[in-house]
């Protein structure tokens, strides 16, 4: 089963595209882990997370996700690729949202 659920921060507007058909939302998400190593040091990791939505889910992105806030995704993982103007294929990991939601702290 490919399921996703992310815990973390906006970090860039959603940017919403509308077709004949509907609506595409694509935003940054950022989560962060953290451990405390052998030295007894607060170590952070950050990773970094495209995140697409499609239709009703997208029209929610676009009236709830702002940069900085703190959202649930709940979706699928999606690998494409593509050639661009130099002819270098480019690969893209991406969630595809069922869900966003804000988080209350």
């Amino acid at each position: 089963m490919n399921t996703v659920k992310l815990i973390g921060n906006v970090g860039s507007e959603v940017n919403v595209l509308s077709f004949e058909n509907g609506k595409k939302a694509s935003f940054s998400l950022a989560t962060t882990e953290s451990y405390t190593n052998k030295n007894n040091e607060e170590v952070k990791n950050t990773a970094w997370h495209n995140v697409v939505a499609w239709g009703k889910i997208a029209e929610i992105c676009e009236d709830l996700v702002s940069k900085g806030k703190l959202v649930s995704v709940e979706g699928k993982l999606n690998y494409r690729n593509y050639i661009n103007k130099e002819e270098k294929t480019i690969y893209v990991t991406e969630i595809v949202a069922y869900k966003v939601s804000e988080v209350v702290k």
